[in-house]
């Protein structure tokens, strides 16, 4: 793969649990994925996959740094520094743990792990996530992250 790609980052929460006593039903509801494509820079070493790209907090022009870090077929690690910071780790059957910073404070966030997917060919990788989300150690989300990384046809 060359260095210039382009990366879409669908991700989708299911199962919201409300805070406090609020206690609703959301089997009815309809999620919408959420959906990012940018333009990324990509390489390989140390026998493990590497994506760069940066996010911009719209309506602040705040930066988000992002490195998404593919080691074989059961790990990705996904850091962000900037704006926000973390570092989730994201190991199929595995629950981990870490702090995500934010302006407005730190979280306690830990992802279970439960299917996790990758395809790698020459010109494409395709990952896909899906774990439990924890805040704070309350149940937030079920989510599924898939990404697909191509290199650009000037690549």
């Amino acid at each position: 793969m060359t260095k210039d790609v382009l990366i879409s980052i669908t991700g989708l929460h299911t199962g919201i649990f409300p805070t406090d006593d609020e206690w609703i039903s959301h089997e009815e509801e309809e999620y919408e994925p959420i959906e990012v494509v940018t333009p990324a820079s990509y390489y390989w070493k140390n026998n493990k996959h590497y994506i760069l790209y940066e996010d911009i907090m719209e309506g602040l022009g705040e930066v988000t740094k992002n490195k998404i870090k593919i080691s074989g077929t059961d790990s990705l690690e996904i850091m962000k520094t900037g704006f926000t910071n973390a570092h989730m780790i994201f190991e199929r059957n595995k629950k981990t743990l870490t702090y995500y910073e934010t302006p407005l404070g730190q979280l306690l966030v830990s992802v279970n792990t439960r299917r996790m997917d990758v395809d790698v060919a020459e010109d494409n990788i395709r990952v896909l996530v899906d774990y439990e989300l924890d805040v704070d150690h309350e149940p937030l989300a079920d989510c599924r992250i898939e990404m697909n990384i191509r290199q650009t046809k000037n690549g």
